[in-house]
């Protein structure tokens, strides 16, 4: 009978093993190829000891006997078992390689001597394509996690650490540093035969905090330098200068200004608030744009006037349908022309137009509008920043033209809001153009 290994059936060796059991037909069927070369030798001895054919019969029979009955020897030897036992402790299975690809953090798998074995996607991209069978102290060299997997490795508790990762930006890690036990009840001495490292990226949750932390500064001493002018020239004007009419007068116009600085200020870091926690919910109604931008042109004409600077605008007789909140989508428009003009005043006009684009991002349509200016522009390191709250590209300009640094951190909340980009190109003597897109809407989108 012929088994075919390659078919199902009964012709399969599991087959067999199942029918057979184990045991003496089983057995004999292991030894068939042995048991066929000691026939032909048995035939070839009595042919050559003058025709005494049962005496290779009979130690024929008796091979036959001990085959069947007696245990059959191990095929794995001893060494073979031990270099098995050895590969199966320090390769992770295929679950736990299964189970690590999943996560979506970085993520490694090291044996009891810190080599790598296992790294998921994310792993291998922060640190390079990393390898298995490379130590990861080749990859990893802050002392403060080179020592927590010390400790793991020799038997330690769970332990997390803070990782910083300086490549081209810094980038902030909480790594997790876990023993892994294939027995079930380790006796807490014991090594451990993998160590799973965990990095869960920090990094929004370190720039928030120190974004926050900026604010309160720069917002304290924004507020602080006009509130000093204010008392110092209200004591002045109660003390020495009490009857003279020319400081007075000229102390009160000072403080004027800085009462009025310091209301907008608070005007702006209010309607910052107010958009932040609304930042969440997406506005339920349609808004016409080019309405929008003819009531900004009209209301910043006489400010266009007094700087002599011409606003050109496209024919805004289309309608552009947007999902939007009225009001801060005028705060948005406002905000870039009025900078346009006071920043940009030099280039004597102020260009506004607008079409219809697919972002290449999506694949969705939106409105592009541009507000150009035609003034000295913006150098390139600048642009990054622009939007940060109370950045300012020259600090003294700024404050010349009443300017509060949060105008822009504003459009750029009011588009988060409204699922909308802003978008910023620039060369020094070439002016700046702003570009505000919004996602096209049709009736059915709300």
């Amino acid at each position: 009978m012929a088994f075919d290994k390659r078919k199902p059936g009964l012709g399969t060796t599991a087959d067999l093993d199942r029918i057979l059991g184990g045991g003496p037909l089983n057995r004999l069927y292991s030894a068939r190829w042995t048991l066929l070369v000691l026939s032909v030798g048995l035939l070839w001895i009595a042919i050559q000891g003058d025709g005494e054919i049962w005496r290779a019969g009979a130690i024929l029979v008796a091979v036959l006997l001990a085959t069947m009955f007696l245990p059959r020897r191990r095929k794995v030897t001893r060494l073979k078992a031990k270099v098995e036992a050895r590969r199966r402790a320090i390769v992770p299975d295929v679950s736990m390689r299964k189970l690590t690809a999943a996560l979506p953090d970085p993520c490694f798998i090291l044996d009891r001597r810190g080599i790598v074995r296992f790294a998921n996607k994310a792993g291998s991209s922060i640190f390079g394509n990393v390898k298995e069978g490379d130590p990861l102290s080749f990859r990893i060299r802050q002392p403060d996690m080179l020592a927590a997997l010390d400790n793991v490795l020799d038997g330690g508790p769970i332990e997390k650490v803070e990782y910083t990762l300086r490549s081209h930006s810094e980038r902030f890690y909480e790594a997790w540093v876990t023993p892994i036990h294939l027995n079930s009840e380790p006796d807490g001495s014991e090594r451990p035969e993998f160590i799973l490292l965990l990095l869960h990226d920090q990094t929004e949750q370190k720039n928030m905090a120190r974004m926050r932390a900026d604010f309160v500064a720069n917002a304290s001493h924004e507020l602080r330098t006009p509130l000093a002018s204010v008392i110092g020239f209200i004591e002045t004007l109660q003390g020495p200068a009490k009857d003279d009419d020319t400081a007075r007068e000229r102390f009160l116009g000072i403080m004027l200004y800085q009462a009025e600085r310091m209301s907008r200020l608070v005007s702006d870091l209010l309607s910052l608030s107010r958009i932040e926690m609304r930042a969440h919910v997406l506005p339920d109604t349609r808004v016409d744009v080019s309405k929008i931008l003819r009531h900004v042109i009209d209301s910043l004409s006489p400010l266009a006037s007094d700087l002599e600077v011409a606003i050109e605008a496209e024919d805004l007789n289309e309608e552009l349908w947007v999902a939007g909140d009225r009001d801060e989508l005028v705060q948005v428009f406002e905000n870039l022309v009025e900078n346009a003009l006071k920043y940009g005043k030099d280039g004597e006009k102020v260009a506004i137009s607008y079409s219809q684009i697919v972002d290449p991002t999506d694949s969705k349509p939106y409105y592009a509008f541009n507000v150009k200016d035609y003034g000295p522009g913006i150098s390139q390191e600048h642009l990054p920043r622009l939007t940060e709250r109370f950045y300012r590209v020259d600090v003294a300009s700024s404050r010349e033209q009443k300017g509060t640094g949060l105008g822009l951190a504003i459009v750029k909340h009011i588009l988060t809001r409204h699922r909308g980009k802003l978008l910023v190109e620039s060369k020094p003597g070439e002016g700046a153009t702003f570009q505000v897109r919004l996602p096209v809407s049709i009736s059915s989108d709300l």
